[in-house]
């Protein structure tokens, strides 16, 4: 019987409440926003398979894996795709891909009020949904036993994920039953919590007295290296801001799990890996000179690697090596901030718009340390003149 004494030990991939024939695990969510699994042990059988599905440890299936994977930096042929894209469309190709196979596809979209949810896809317009990231856990109720049946009926299918989700699939799915699944996970930052998410949306409409009709977790209108959330309001106003995107990379709203993640190295829990490509220049200093985005891809395994080559009259590929294209979370976990705990407990607190003043670039702190530094570029270009 799985039982979570420490909320680090426990990533919330759902693979124990999915493998429970008994269905005596359910997800609940904590104070934080976060899911983990609580056992009905008037149901339980005490079988042990919610514990031995856990992926959540360094010994997780690496036994498809390549010894070193196969580097890429990647750029899809239409610059449109590009343009609506987090990257370099990477994405859209695999997922073209599969359609073009008669398959699903099942990635990160949109439920009520934006939340972050995992959703099966069909067609290629539909799929428009799943692009870009979503800084947030997505919620993956269901979803394993949905691309089961998908298998089971013979259907090729690709799952994108972070690490953690595309492991406890991986554990998930009988290695017999998984030929035509094709897994692809991000190199991953950290979750934020859904709850702070909806919080921030709710501060937003407040705000501006107006219900949000679209948001971008990175909107690209200043550039693909630069990181600005957007909204467009009832109103047809559009704002762009990085006040999630400021706490987002505080390292103050991750899931605690994070900090310990098994998964931050170049073995990893997938056929492909999808990433930003920061040092594309070191490749080649003209292959993103439009700034509009590249992709690092990680080849994997010998599936990844028939897929990949199968969709290169779509991609630009230039091949790199590791050495190349090693960025943080592909050694480490990220480092959470020391100021995490306090963080926490002042929401629980004081709430959202406390911690936003606080923490965030709401509060006079910040704007004055704007100021400063805004004053000392004033000062030195007049040096230099």
């Amino acid at each position: 019987m799985i039982h979570i004494s420490n909320k680090q030990d426990c990533c919330g991939c759902t693979a124990c409440a999915s493998i429970c024939a008994q269905n005596a695990i359910s997800m609940a969510i904590d104070e934080m926003g976060f899911k983990y699994p609580i056992v009905n042990t008037n149901r339980c059988t005490d079988c042990g398979l919610c514990e031995k599905v856990c992926a959540f440890h360094n010994n997780y299936d690496k036994s498809n894996n390549f010894v070193v994977p196969f580097a890429y930096a990647v750029r899809h042929r239409n610059m449109e795709e590009i343009k609506s894209s987090r990257s370099g469309a990477m994405f859209i190709a695999l997922s073209d891909y599969i359609f073009r196979n008669n398959g699903v596809v099942y990635g990160v979209g949109y439920a009520t009020h934006f939340r972050a949810v995992h959703k099966r896809i069909t067609n290629r317009d539909d799929c428009k949904e799943l692009k870009g990231s979503k800084y947030v856990q997505s919620d993956l109720d269901g979803i394993f036993h949905q691309i089961k049946g998908d298998l089971q009926q013979g259907l090729y299918v690709l799952f994108v994920g972070t690490p953690c989700q595309t492991a406890g699939l991986r554990s998930f799915i009988n290695k017999k039953n998984s030929e035509k699944l094709l897994i692809c996970d991000i190199v991953c930052h950290g979750v934020p919590s859904p709850l702070l998410w909806d919080e921030y949306l709710n501060y937003m409409e407040q705000k501006m007295d107006y219900t949000i009709e679209q948001v971008n977790f990175r909107d690209k209108v200043k550039g693909w290296a630069a990181h600005y959330e957007s909204f467009i309001f009832q109103n047809g106003k559009k704002i762009i801001t990085h006040t999630f995107t400021d706490l987002f990379y505080k390292h103050l709203m991750f899931r605690p799990s994070c900090a310990v993640c098994k998964y931050t190295n170049t073995q990893r829990p997938s056929d492909i890996t999808l990433a930003d490509f920061w040092g594309w220049e070191k490749v080649n200093s003209d292959f993103n000179k439009d700034n509009m985005g590249c992709s690092l891809v990680l080849v994997n395994s010998e599936k990844g690697q028939r897929v990949f080559e199968a969709v290169l009259p779509e991609i630009h590929v230039i091949s790199t090596t590791i050495d190349q294209c090693l960025q943080p979370n592909l050694q480490h976990p990220s480092f959470f901030s020391p100021l995490y705990a306090a963080f926490w407990k002042d929401y629980q607190q004081k709430g959202f718009a406390f911690v936003l003043r606080r923490y965030g670039d709401q509060g006079i702190r910040y704007k004055l340390s704007r100021l400063k530094g805004k004053i000392k570029q004033i000062i030195k270009r007049i040096i230099r003149k």
